[in-house]
């Protein structure tokens, strides 16, 4: 018998590949702002990085608040603005949509990857009888896993436009995981968190998770450990069902 009842992934770089579009679209946004601050204010232009700005100030965190807690790292105040901003328009939303912009045109131009081996793991959890859901911060959850061929494994998905709705708090607060798993009706401490992202180990800490696996697809292991994942693979290959379980019963006995 299992020692546990749920798992909820994350997605982009859990399930999809579809971080390195993220990290990508971030980068060729916020440089483009940059370099028209230097123009337009006189600021030094310094590029917007993968390392020090992607993984520590946007990698996991709702669109604006990306946003919003990178420009503060640079000192940069600009007015919030609202959700139905132009990408041109010169706000926080304004940029979190021309980012949004950004990513959908490599999106569509060059269609979705998967991770096959959290797939193989996923069906295996399902013909177990373990229930499966999603929580991502991302607002494009559902075209990304429709073009994906995902959708139907997932038997709850609270996305970017759900947390929108329900008002709940970006990672790193457990908001998202905690509503999955309330959703697939399994309390939190017998559902399993899986996250490539600092702020979504984090989360997972913070939600008393049964279990929080970490995926260092970054050469973050360190990072993962440090800040909440009680084990960390680069693929989840390295992991099985039997192994997750007896993972879950060590912690459960405090070892």
């Amino acid at each position: 018998m299992l020692s546990f009842e749920a798992v909820i992934f994350d997605m982009d770089g859990v399930v999809t590949r579809t971080a390195a579009v993220h990290s990508m679209a971030w980068k060729k946004m916020f440089d483009e702002y940059l370099y028209y601050r230097e123009k337009e204010y006189r600021e030094p232009f310094r590029e917007f990085t993968h390392a020090g700005d992607y993984l520590s100030f946007v990698d996991g965190r709702p669109r604006y608040k990306g946003v919003d807690t990178f420009l503060k790292s640079r000192g940069i105040n600009i007015p919030f603005g609202k959700p139905e901003d132009e990408p041109r328009e010169e706000t926080v939303c304004g940029l979190g949509n021309r980012k949004n912009e950004f990513f959908n045109q490599v999106l569509e131009a060059e269609g979705v990857g998967v991770y096959d081996s959290t797939v193989k793991l996923i069906k295996e959890l399902l013909e177990k009888g373990v229930k499966v859901g999603i929580a991502t911060s991302s607002k494009n959850c559902v075209p990304i896993l429709e073009k994906a061929g995902l959708a139907g494994l997932f038997a709850t998905r609270v996305d970017g436009m759900v947390s929108a709705e329900l008002g709940l708090k970006g990672k790193p607060e457990p908001d998202i995981f905690t509503t999955a798993s309330d959703n697939l009706g399994v309390e939190h401490h017998r559902a399993i968190v899986v996250e490539d992202a600092v702020s979504g180990v984090q989360a997972g800490r913070k939600g008393n998770f049964g279990l929080v696996i970490g995926v260092a697809r970054e050469n973050n292991a360190q990072e993962l450990r440090t800040n909440g994942a009680d084990i960390v693979v680069e693929d989840l290959s390295e992991i099985t069902v039997d192994k997750i379980n007896k993972l879950v019963q060590l912690k459960q006995a405090g070892r």
